[in-house]
């Protein structure tokens, strides 16, 4: 029998299960977190935003993608990237007025792109920088709003990098942060290579009792009990593994709980799930640029199909509400058994 998982608790906020949803930028919309909800997650992250655009982007159709909160996802995190201290606190403020419960400050983002713009994971090398945000955001939002970090264990895995991950993970809750997030990766690694999971238990080992939560090759409801008991932190955050699996919340539940794993979601219930992600996607996009915008989570359901290259390929050419009723119309009209997802580790997203 496994050993009861203890709850989750982030600050002032309390959450009933350590399995929550990550940040993923590009995936983790409204529509995504509300059927991870739906589907057992306690606790969301939406998609990494920029400072600036927070701020300058105040009303009309970005603002009601990015920003858009529901009575039913409480609580939410919201997850905040830049590069210069004084531009997070009035980004941090905007979002706790829009709804959202928590500020996850983002460390750990890996691509080019951002790292080169001094965003991101390259901020694991500027440790007095790191630190200066977060006490701009500690500072901008009340005293119940928790404050979270994300980080890797470092840029690579030097000696100096290791010295400055720690600078930081000390620094930032000396600073009043309520727990951080550490993915077992270097920034340098990208999503190549396996997490180490002992830095994990290690970094766990040294926290006492902060809260840490751990990330990285979480897909399946087993890693991420398996994370949990073989480091002991406080709880783990799927990301990539969430990805058209909304049921993974709801069978690490199970397990947690001493029961047999659920058996893979069936047809039907694969099609209840995607139709239901598909009608709150085109709430949130509209019916124009909905079809375009869901293929890449229709492509993830598909692993759950016994033909799944062939339901694969039909979501690829998807471009409209017609065409996507078609693919649901023509692969899942009959129910059967579904099948287990060959685990895919090479799935890539800009920041997570």
């Amino acid at each position: 029998m496994p050993l009861p998982l203890p709850p989750l608790r982030i600050g002032s906020i309390a959450i009933d299960f350590p399995v929550v949803q990550a940040a993923l930028s590009g995936y983790s919309d409204w529509a995504m977190r509300v059927m991870a909800r739906r589907m057992g997650a306690p606790y969301t992250l939406c998609e990494v935003l920029l400072d600036k655009f927070v701020v300058q982007v105040t009303r009309g159709k970005k603002a009601d993608r990015f920003l858009r909160v529901s009575d039913e996802e409480h609580p939410v995190g919201a997850q905040l990237m830049g590069a210069r201290a004084e531009d997070f606190g009035p980004a941090a403020q905007r979002l706790v007025e829009v709804g959202f419960d928590v500020i996850d400050i983002n460390f750990g983002c890996p691509v080019k792109k951002v790292l080169g713009r001094c965003r991101g994971g390259f901020l694991l090398s500027t440790p007095d920088v790191a630190l200066e945000i977060v006490s701009r955001v500690r500072e901008a939002v009340p005293p119940h709003v928790p404050v979270t970090v994300k980080m890797r264990r470092g840029l690579d895995d030097s000696e100096q990098s290791r010295e400055k991950f720690f600078t930081i993970f000390d620094g930032a809750f000396e600073r009043g942060v309520a727990a951080i997030t550490v993915h077992g990766r270097t920034v340098e690694q990208r999503y190549v290579g396996k997490s180490r999971w002992e830095f994990l238990q290690e970094v766990k080992r040294h926290a006492g009792t902060r809260t840490v939560l751990g990330s990285g090759d979480l897909f399946t409801a087993q890693a991420c009990l398996d994370m949990i008991h073989e480091t002991a932190v406080d709880g783990v955050t799927a990301a990539r593994g969430a990805i058209g699996n909304p049921w993974i919340f709801g069978h690490a539940r199970a397990l947690a709980a001493g029961q047999p794993l659920p058996p893979p979601p069936t047809m039907h219930e694969q099609r209840q799930a995607i139709a239901e992600h598909y009608r709150l996607a085109e709430s949130l996009y509209g019916a124009e640029n909905v079809g375009r915008i869901m293929r890449k989570f229709g492509i993830k359901y598909s692993h759950w199909h016994p033909q799944g290259l062939c339901v694969r390929d039909a979501f690829v050419r998807v471009n409209n509400t017609d065409e996507w009723r078609q693919v649901l119309d023509q692969w899942y009209a009959e129910d059967g058994p579904g099948v287990w997802p060959v685990v895919e580790q090479d799935v890539t997203v800009e920041c997570g």
